[in-house]
């Protein structure tokens, strides 16, 4: 029988599950990674913890379980970036992780350009993404090397290879979106001309081979984390969606083969790339979900995310909050925004802004799902929810309430493993098909809307005039910013 070491190397941990071909969970470990938040907006990782965290969990997993791996799969964050010797495989700077903002100094004075670049990228110019942080990266820290994604250091290590997979590209501003393709007037754009890039490859090819968890095994299933929850979701035809709960909230819209721009500031992406087809999808992201409710227990106003909803069970009474912790993304990309809080009284107690900031969340990914809505035409008939937070029944009830439509919570804590070990044992079984490969399961629990629509349009009228207001105060607000109605 088959196995699978699928790993997902996240912000806050990295987790490696090895499944049967069944993707049936043999075995999870799960290592902690903490981000180092810096004055000026920075967040960094150290890449020495990124690829223990990878080594340790997997070999852990692999020990758990009593078997070797047939074929190790890789999730990866996306838009996280670092310096690296590629002789060595030694880093030459920190990793600058995808909440950074120190990279605006690098969109600001590209702004004028922001129209062409969503043309070629699908992608609006926001320090969020790879090639900004890249630039960032060779004018203060080092020429030294290649500027990459943490994927391809942390595939290098595995295997030797120098790749990425086409969706993690697609994440970086500097891939036509068209073509999925290196855009050579980008790489120039963003002072990259003369950098090394790693080749592109299919989410389900084969790299390599390694033997840093036993015997030698196949290294194939790489994706962007959000997509590989996507496909573990059943997400698979177009107007499916899903959001992922976890530092930060994601949603993703599959659209199919059609590259459908967004007119309202969401990002357009490979969905996934295999031997079979390629599929695209919008994404909005709210960038402090998790972070922000560690924020909350670290100001002492919760003691542990597991308290949520005790302390959120009396409502927000009247107080509202924009979770802008790490500025605003879509539909407002203004990436200097800050964390805001309306309608407090002398009565407002802790459990009033724990409920407030999970109603925050909530609004936030409301706004996006309307935003997909209007980009496609077509209504999003339920949510799909997955990662930590989905623990939270005062969360999903508020994202149902706001959203007013249902949410359906993934019945595995692992969505973003196992859609990579979809990948994986796509890699192994061509003929399958992702749907094969990634058989669908029934949610855990379906929460429906207790709130009319009247109310909840009135709460979302509230929360984005306030989120307006957080981002026209930023002291660099985005000329290329759009509002954001329901």
């Amino acid at each position: 029988m088959t196995t699978i070491l699928s790993i997902d190397q996240g912000t806050s941990g990295t987790k490696a599950v090895l499944t049967d071909e069944r993707l049936e969970p043999l075995a999870v470990a799960l290592h902690d990674v903490r981000p180092r938040y810096l004055p000026g907006g920075g967040v960094e990782q150290d890449p020495a913890a990124l690829l223990d965290s990878v080594l340790s969990a997997g070999r852990e997993a692999v020990a758990r379980a009593g078997r070797a791996p047939d074929v190790v799969a890789l999730a990866n964050q996306g838009e996280t970036v670092l310096a690296w010797d590629p002789d060595t495989g030694r880093p030459l700077s920190p990793a600058i992780v995808w909440q950074d903002r120190r990279a605006g100094s690098v969109t600001g004075p590209l702004a004028p350009r922001a129209a062409e670049v969503a043309a070629r990228t699908g992608l609006p110019l926001d320090p969020y993404f790879s090639a900004p942080k890249m630039a960032w990266l060779r004018a203060h820290v080092t020429t030294e090397g290649v500027v990459t994604t943490t994927d391809s250091w942390l595939l290098h290590h595995l295997t030797g290879a120098f790749v990425t997979d086409v969706t993690t590209a697609s994440r970086s501003l500097l891939l036509d979106i068209d073509r999925l393709d290196w855009d050579t007037d980008l790489l120039g754009l963003f002072g990259l001309g003369d950098e090394r890039l790693p080749r592109l490859v299919r989410c389900d090819e084969p790299v390599g081979t390694t033997t840093a968890f036993g015997p030698p095994a196949t290294v194939a299933g790489l994706v962007v984390d959000q997509q590989a929850a996507l496909i573990a979701e059943g997400c698979l035809t177009p107007g499916t969606a899903k959001c992922t709960y976890g530092t930060g909230a994601f949603l993703l819209a599959n659209t199919g083969s059609e590259a459908v721009r967004s007119s309202g500031g969401l990002a357009l992406s490979c969905a996934w790339r295999t031997a079979g087809e390629s599929a695209y999808c919008l994404d909005g992201q709210v960038y402090t979900a998790g972070s922000a409710v560690r924020w909350l227990t670290d100001m002492g106003l919760l003691a542990s995310a597991a308290d949520l909803d005790t302390a959120a069970a009396g409502g927000s009474g009247g107080a509202l909050c924009v979770p802008a912790f790490a500025g605003l993304a879509a539909p407002w990309w203004s990436p200097g925004a800050g964390a805001r809080f309306e309608g407090l009284a002398l009565a407002t107690r802790p459990g009033h802004l724990v409920a407030a900031v999970l109603e925050g969340i909530a609004a936030q990914v409301a706004t996006l799902c309307a935003t997909v809505v209007r980009d496609t035409g077509a209504p999003v008939g339920a949510l799909r929810a997955d990662g930590g937070l989905t623990r939270s029944r005062a969360l999903l009830q508020a994202q149902a309430d706001l959203a007013q439509i249902p949410v359906e919570a993934h019945p595995s804590e692992h969505a973003t493993a196992l859609g990579a070990a979809a990948l994986a044992r796509l890699a192994l079984e061509p003929g399958l098909g992702l749907a094969g490969a990634a058989p669908a399961k029934p949610p855990s629990a379906v929460v429906t809307p207790r709130w009319s629509a009247d109310r909840a349009a009135d709460h979302l009228a509230r929360w984005q005039a306030a989120a307006g207001a957080a981002a026209a105060a930023a002291p660099h607000p985005a000329p290329y910013a759009q509002g954001a109605t329901a």
